[in-house]
């Protein structure tokens, strides 16, 4: 018998201002192409392995951003990529901490989290 409900995330959405903005952003930190569609004038889909992220400018307003990381982008090396946010500019939040994570803000000011795994 299959579970009506999967014990697993699909996406995550994230809201932001401008949404070909946050496409370049998110594009250029992740190192991944930035030609995808934009969907209906305000959703654009980043291209993950595992859990997706859609950005959305629909669901944006100064409320609504993250105030603490929803989640966390994966990294085997926490050092090389804590200075590479730092040499992109990105508005790192914490120092590295336990070795392990370091938190950091979009452009639009959700908070975000890199771990090491």
């Amino acid at each position: 018998m299959s579970k009506t409900i999967l014990n697993q995330i699909g996406t995550t959405f994230i809201p932001v201002k401008d949404i070909e903005r946050a496409r370049d952003w998110y594009c250029d930190i992740l190192e991944i192409p930035s030609d995808g569609e934009i969907l209906f004038g305000h959703l654009y889909i980043l291209p993950m392995n595992g859990t997706g992220i859609v950005l959305d400018s629909k669901k944006y307003s100064e409320e609504n951003i993250y105030k603490t990381p929803p989640f966390h982008l994966n990294t085997h090396n926490i050092e090389q990529a804590f200075q590479y946010m730092k040499r992109k500019n990105v508005e790192i939040t914490t120092e590295i901490e336990h070795n392990h994570w370091f938190n950091f803000k979009d452009l639009d000011g959700n908070h975000l989290m890199i771990c090491q795994c």
